[in-house]
């Protein structure tokens, strides 16, 4: 079995508990960890497991109201998916690649393919689904 698959489990019988934050990801970062879109043209995610990437500020209503429900989901698919959030204040350059002017925005990354970005404050059972049919491949 894989490490994963043994993490996994004994998260199920309770023997470890899985934690996962909500990491800030800095444009520099994101050109390592995520996509180097300075010297490539064709998107190629550089990641091993999908992500999420929550583009907010801190002045945003909106925003605030994601931000625990993202909180919430990094702990739910803890191993499974990586959960950044980038305030488009303080990463310009990264919010202008993606044409961001309008907040919240969320960046899903799948291992393979395009990433799908959506505009918008959605409801908790809307991002599980995105999350799981989109990322995960999981058809409901």
């Amino acid at each position: 079995m894989t490490k994963r698959v043994i993490i996994m489990l004994m998260a199920v019988m309770g023997i470890v508990t899985l934690h996962a934050e909500v990491k800030y990801i800095k444009t520099a970062e994101f050109k390592v960890k995520i996509f180097d879109y300075v010297n490539n043209s064709e998107w190629s995610y550089a990641g091993n497991k999908p992500c999420i990437i929550d583009f907010y500020t801190t002045w945003c209503g909106p925003c605030k109201r994601l931000a625990p429900i993202m909180d919430e989901l990094s702990n739910t698919y803890a191993g499974q998916i990586d959960f950044y959030k980038a305030d488009i204040e303080q990463e310009r350059e990264l919010a202008q690649v993606f044409g961001i002017s309008s907040i919240p925005q969320v960046l899903y990354i799948p291992t393979k393919g395009q990433p799908m970005l959506l505009k918008g404050l959605y409801p908790k059972e809307e991002i599980v689904k995105i999350i799981n049919e989109f990322l995960l491949g999981i058809k409901n």
